[in-house]
């Protein structure tokens, strides 16, 4: 570990320069919105433009790369979120944050690439577990930290937007002076939602719930504290106490479901989340309590996108892992799209408690589908044939720093043709549709 943090060093103090501004800016946005009075299913409008921009990015960002490398795309994305973000700052109009937020959204899709590539480049098949924990505690301790440093100036003004501008320019040095060059893997999707929902409809169903409690948590979190009455600090409380009890939390589910199965596990921990979000929403405890709740929220709805992502990858030989990673990000962002205006147009009718009951809503349909795809297919994955359980981001190239994944499999799964990974998923659709016609016949 040492070793790795050593050699790595610069791009990992970048990566958290990077989240510290993003963890920063999403809920300065939320808290300056309501400020300016904005109307609730605006801002949730407003919120969306990321997760749009993250899609967006994710496709195009990769064809940018290959003409002209990692090195000046990142540049060029981290110029651009830089502006953007004191865009913000200068006019406040929700049309334009929008699109700003798209701009942002679109600009650190590119970013998590880049910096995932090169740590790609600087793993080996002995190293990549370790390095991809270090780069979930980097990131989601930026995301964490960025929560705190709203108190020190008045979300009014702009010097917060300034603030967040530079840590994201700052950004910029350690990580072009260290590295060189990243692989030039190729990271569009080649696997069709349809055919991974016949795989495992229930790691699909689930990926799709968790982009919507996330979208709503991201995207209204700040609004809805803020709505409460609650001064910045505690609203910065609150929203790092949710980071916190989803990553104290991945590695205690991550093992149990290694020991009981995912199914198991995702339905226990959607079992709790709605018990603990039906109660936080009727509930009037605004003290400590208020804030341990948010933790055990977070630890419930943050660690379901690894545990679907595991769940579908339980079904897939490593390289069918590496092609249906693009799709499980885009079907965990398209949920978030949703999640934040959803949410907050219940906001608007309902009142601040709809923020907890959509998160509420998501978490129990999963435990219904959870329920009624064990009855449809009574077997799941036996515990001595998963993989390991991997903490994974919810990025396009996340899958390149799963363990389980050797480098010279990898390298070769970028290479391979898509009809060729398509061709594979039908043959594994079968062999799963014949596994369940046996089982009925039983």
């Amino acid at each position: 570990m040492i070793k790795i943090i050593t050699s790595t060093w610069a791009l990992f103090l970048g990566l958290g320069l990077i989240m510290l501004g993003n963890g920063l800016q999403g809920t300065l946005l939320g808290i300056r919105a309501t400020m300016e009075g904005f109307n609730t299913s605006v801002t949730g409008f407003v919120m969306s433009g990321y997760f749009l921009g993250l899609i967006l990015g994710c496709y195009a960002v990769p064809h940018m790369i290959s003409k002209v490398g990692h090195v000046r795309v990142f540049g060029a994305l981290a110029s651009i979120a830089s502006v953007s973000i004191l865009i913000h700052g200068v006019w406040v109009d929700p049309f334009l944050w929008w699109a700003m937020r798209l701009v942002t959204g679109f600009s650190y899709a590119g970013l998590y690439i880049v910096v995932e590539s090169w740590l790609n480049d600087a793993s080996d098949n002995s190293t990549r577990g370790k390095m991809l924990s270090v780069y979930m505690i980097t990131t989601l301790g930026g995301m964490a930290g960025g929560q705190f440093l709203l108190n020190i100036a008045s979300p009014r003004e702009i010097e917060l937007f300034i603030l967040t501008s530079l840590l994201v320019s700052l950004a910029v040095v350690p990580l072009l002076i260290s590295a060189t060059r990243g692989p030039s893997f190729d990271t569009h999707e080649s696997v069709s939602i349809r055919q991974l929902f016949q795989v495992s409809p229930l790691g699909v169903f689930g990926m799709f719930a968790s982009g919507v409690s996330t979208g709503a948590f991201f995207g209204m979190g700040s609004v809805y504290t803020t709505n409460l009455g609650f001064s910045v600090k505690d609203v910065s409380l609150f929203m790092s106490a949710v980071i916190l009890g989803g990553f104290l939390f991945q590695y205690p589910l991550g093992w149990l479901s290694d020991q009981i199965g995912r199914r198991s596990v995702i339905l226990g921990t959607c079992a709790v989340g709605t018990v603990v979000c039906t109660y936080g929403a009727f509930s009037a405890s605004l003290g400590p309590i208020f804030f341990i709740l948010a933790a055990l929220i977070g630890g419930m709805i943050m660690p379901l996108y690894a545990l679907c992502s595991a769940h579908v990858n339980d079904y897939l030989n490593p390289q069918q892992m590496v092609a249906a990673s693009g799709t499980l990000v885009l079907i965990n962002a398209t949920g978030a799209v949703i999640g934040s205006p959803l949410t907050a147009t219940g906001m608007e009718f309902f009142g601040p408690s709809a923020f907890y009951l959509t998160i509420a809503s998501m978490t129990t349909a999963v435990v219904a589908y959870t329920l009624w795809r064990s009855r449809q297919r009574e077997i799941p994955v036996e515990v001595t044939e998963q993989g390991d359980f991997v903490v994974m981001a919810p990025t396009p190239l996340s899958a390149g720093l799963n363990f389980d994944v050797e480098e010279e499999v990898l390298e070769e799964a970028y290479n391979q043709a898509p009809e060729e990974v398509q061709a594979s998923f039908e043959e594994l659709t079968q062999e799963l549709e014949e596994l369940a016609q046996s089982e009925d016949e039983q």
